[in-house]
């Protein structure tokens, strides 16, 4: 199965990464939060698989469309 690539659907600050590299996740799995406006936002698991990277950390900003998790 192909790697899918999730992104960020807004601006904000990475405030917690809920899974780890290799941990498996199903739809709707909860990947990470980010805060925009004075609210959180929980980013969750498109489909079923692998967290294959992490490409931003806690305190981080990220910006719409950035590449937050590839899941494999």
């Amino acid at each position: 199965m192909a790697e899918e690539r999730v992104t960020a659907p807004i601006s904000g600050t990475i405030l917690s990464v809920k899974v780890k590299v290799g941990a498996s996740v199903k739809p709707g799995d909860v990947l990470l939060t980010i805060e925009a406006m004075k609210m959180e936002n929980d980013i969750v698991a498109p489909r079923k698989g692998v967290v294959k990277e992490i490409r931003v950390s806690e305190g981080q900003t990220a910006k719409y469309g950035d590449v937050l998790v590839v899941i494999e």
